[in-house]
């Protein structure tokens, strides 16, 4: 599907579009992947990681707040990921008036760009934040969502189509937990902050949101939102794995943050099917008909919800443990 096509990436110089970089060179043999950033460091950086197939990739510098930039990168492109974003939760709290340009400005400039210039597919990362959001980015990536949903509403004629794929934080990146963990036991503490006990948290490897990705670029048909069956941990638990004898100081829930992660809500549960490795929410509105997506899964149950907490997927300490020495 990827031989001698061109795909654009923007946000490109994260650990997603490093991570989906590596994966594609390994995999399948892309015309180009295109790098759309606004940092030049972070891209020179990444230059000089994949110094040995600089013949496939192009360097952009551009912010997805600016349209006519995002229509020059996206000239002769077939496939995009929408990766950018502000992500902090707390810059974000602060910084309302960026976040909106960001996340919602710049979601409607990718798809007007994409609509203009002839691209395929395209696929936008989401979050579970999106879900019941209670932070001001979540609030902005719920709008981004149901954008690049609703877009589907306006291909006409043209052969494209919008999904999105959601997942949580992923295992070691930046903002999760684990690296602060890291860096407290780094400095000789054996004391680690617990938000709350009862917390819990989907775990997802880079690798893992990679796939989902692909998967969505080769089954989409518009409008449907992946994502990937995960376990569970605690947090507690977790705190374990990485340091067996810590002792745990319950610190209260930050703000902004949940219990536990949600990907699917009882209110979702009547357009969502569950496949081997995912469940797929398909739109309620069917917003073009000749690119209408027929669900071939087991249809859940009404009022099903696939949250962090009641999850049928746990990890263990040992098995956290293990996976930590991949990361």
């Amino acid at each position: 599907m990827f031989e001698d096509k061109a795909i654009l990436i923007t946000g490109g110089t994260g650990s997603f579009g490093k991570a989906f970089t590596k994966y594609m060179l390994e995999n399948d043999n892309p015309k180009k992947i295109i790098i759309y950033s606004r940092d030049e460091f972070k891209q020179f950086m990444m230059q000089n990681e994949f110094r040995e197939h600089l013949d496939k990739l192009r360097f952009f510098i551009g912010d997805v707040r600016d349209k006519e930039r995002l229509e020059r990168a996206f000239e002769g492109v077939d496939y995009v990921i929408h990766a950018a974003a502000l992500k902090q939760v707390r810059a974000c709290e602060y910084n309302p008036a960026e976040a909106i340009k960001t996340n919602i400005h710049g979601a409607q400039n990718v798809i007007e760009a994409a609509l203009n210039k002839g691209v395929k597919k395209v696929v936008a990362l989401s979050t579970d934040k999106s879900v019941n959001p209670v932070n001001l980015y979540g609030g902005t990536k719920l709008v981004s969502d149901k954008l690049f949903i609703a877009a589907n509403a306006y291909t006409g004629a043209k052969d494209i189509s919008f999904s999105i794929v959601r997942y949580g934080n992923v295992a070691g990146s930046r903002g999760s937990v684990i690296p602060l963990f890291q860096s407290i036991l780094d400095q000789g503490k054996t004391e680690l902050p617990i938000t709350d006990y009862r917390m819990t948290r989907f775990w997802i490897s880079l690798q893992e949101g990679v796939e989902l990705v692909v998967k969505a670029l080769e089954e989409s048909k518009g409008g449907e939102t992946f994502i990937s069956k995960i376990p569970s941990f605690k947090i507690t638990d977790l705190a374990k794995a990485m340091c067996p004898d810590c002792t745990m100081r319950q610190i209260g829930i930050g703000e902004g943050e949940k219990l536990h992660e949600i990907m699917v809500t009882a209110e979702d549960s009547f357009t969502t099917y569950e496949y081997d490795k995912h469940f797929i929410i398909y739109p309620q509105m069917v917003f073009n008909n000749a690119r209408k997506a027929v669900p071939t899964g087991r249809k859940v149950e009404e009022g099903f919800s696939y949250s962090s907490g009641s999850n049928t997927e746990w990890l263990s300490v040992e098995e956290i443990r293990e996976r930590l020495k991949g990361i």
